[in-house]
């Protein structure tokens, strides 16, 4: 998958014009759908402004040209991929000749890529068919990578505002600005829903966690969030693997060294291709993901929701049904998957079968993903709001019997509406043009996704109605081979199992 074509921002006064804080913005109409790209929600966060909380956007003169995106931000280079640390963009979708003063249902869309690559810009993520349907979409950039989390004594000593995780701070910034600016594109800021998929779901998680977040948002959805994920501490663990630790070590392996104001100066005038250093390259545990700062991730969020202290808002969740395709050893490896489960290994193989690709791919998948699905869903249900489960399953036909289920992201270009109208190569295999029953379920999908952020409840907007989930049903919707159905007790003797191996862990 590669980005649109990205450009710079330029000054223009064709196409549909919206004034925003910062100036007007000059979009593209196309259909029934205006959009608005690369629209600077923060200031370049390049200079002194490197790992320091997003600083407002400046203003400017004349209608920018918002027809194409702007680069996506820094991560290992991809060939014909624009990245550059000036990245702090945003895109908006939404319905033409909408009326003044309207008060459309606004999602946001948060990309995933393990928090190390990703940009707003992939096609996949194209909002034009959920402003098709009456809903302003959102998506945009932020830090990922040691440019969005990273700690350093020399960097949080002395700081007034939250550290470490200003991939995290960059989502919160974008959700603001959608408050002060949405409604200027007919969006109704009191009435936005988030959502992601794989470290964007994550990200939602933590910003239903987050006191920072509170009020941003009203639903949340998440997709392979890696519910029971817990960061890394900012200071102070005993191994070293904590996050200040982790950026000591790329400090000195750049030749900074002390933790004073003059370490933190050669922090930031590092040329932006060190920090794309190889993950593991320096030692230790140093591949980014939320940091445990106290202020953003006040905790790891599997504990703020086992303690009811999250978001309060409607919740939609859920996995797919080969989220173990992120870690292909452990088909090469089946044994040592259950091996690691010690004495609860016997338990495994009677749940799973044997020392098999198919049984370790499902554990993997159900400890990853599956059950921990159950817990956030559990938690929010127990706090007194409504939750949907999901689970997608769906293999096109011509891809079944070649892996082992619906792969990890492979529901997000149904959920968009955006499957190939022709074949195309992505990870080393061949994809092929979506058929009629592909389009059928994408459809489906894209319609629960859409009554979910108007009504905060799905109801049948594909077909079969989404129960409410409650731990007594157990219920969810699967978006399978067969269509969509209702699954009662889904996988609960395996599910019971894995929550009982959670707990003796400490999870």
């Amino acid at each position: 998958m590669t980005l649109l074509a990205a450009a710079a921002p330029a000054l223009a006064a064709a196409g549909p014009v919206v004034h925003v804080a910062q100036g007007d913005v000059a979009g593209v109409r196309a259909g029934g759908v205006d959009s608005f790209k690369a629209i600077p929600y923060a200031a370049p966060p390049v200079g002194d402004l490197r790992w320091r909380p997003p600083a407002p956007a400046a203003s400017w003169s004349g209608a920018r040209d918002a027809s194409a995106f702007g680069p996506g931000c820094l991560q290992a280079p991809h060939p014909g991929v624009t990245f550059s640390e000036d990245c702090l963009t945003l895109n908006v979708w939404t319905p033409a000749n909408h009326p003044p003063g309207a008060k459309l249902p606004v999602m946001v869309w948060i990309f995933g890529g393990a928090f190390i690559e990703g940009a707003s810009a992939y096609p996949v993520y194209d909002g034009t068919h959920f402003a098709e349907r009456g809903v302003v979409l959102v998506s945009f950039n932020y830090r990922i990578g040691r440019a969005g989390f990273f700690a350093h004594p020399a960097l949080d000593r002395g700081a007034t505002g939250p550290v470490g995780d200003y991939g995290l701070m960059d989502q919160i910034a974008a959700l603001k600005w959608v408050q002060a600016n949405i409604a200027a594109f007919g969006g109704d800021p009191a009435d936005v829903t988030i959502f992601g998929e794989s470290a964007g779901g994550i990200s939602v998680n933590y910003l239903m966690a987050s006191p920072a977040a509170r009020g941003l948002f009203v639903k949340a959805i998440s997709e392979s969030g890696f519910g029971r994920s817990r960061g890394m501490p900012l200071s102070g663990a005993p191994d070293g693997k904590d996050a200040e630790h982790v950026g000591l070590r790329f400090a000195e392996a750049n030749g900074i060294h002390g933790d004073d104001a003059a370490a933190a100066a050669a922090l930031r005038a590092l040329p932006a291709e060190a920090l794309n250093a190889p993950y593991g390259a320096i030692g230790g545990a140093d591949t980014p993901g939320a940091i445990i700062d106290g202020r953003i991730a006040v905790e790891p969020f599997p504990d703020v929701f086992a303690k009811g202290g999250q978001a309060r808002v409607p919740y939609l969740v859920g996995g797919n049904s080969f989220e173990a395709s992120l870690f292909p050893a452990v088909m090469r490896y089946p044994g040592v998957v259950i091996s690691r489960l010690g004495a609860g290994r016997g338990r495994a193989e009677a749940l799973y079968g044997g020392d098999t690709p198919q049984a370790a791919a499902d554990l993997t998948t159900d400890l990853q993903i599956t059950e921990p699905v159950r817990f956030l869903a559990r938690a929010q249900a127990a706090a007194g709001e409504p939750v949907f489960v999901y689970h997608f399953s769906y293999v096109p036909a011509g891809e079944r019997g070649q892996i082992l289920g619906a792969a990890h992201g492979a529901e997000v270009a149904y959920v968009f509406d955006n499957l190939p109208t022709h074949p195309v190569s992505y990870g080393g295999r061949e994809i092929p043009a979506a058929t009629a029953d592909d389009q059928t379920l994408s459809e489906a999908m894209i319609a629960y996704w859409v009554a979910f952020a108007k009504t905060g409840d799905p109801d049948s907007a594909g077909g079969a109605l989404w129960p409410r989930y409650t731990a007594a049903g157990d219920q969810l919707l699967e978006f399978g081979e067969d269509g969509v159905n209702v699954r009662q007790g889904f996988e609960k003797d395996r599910l019971d199992f894995l929550e009982r191996v959670a707990a003796s862990q400490g999870r």
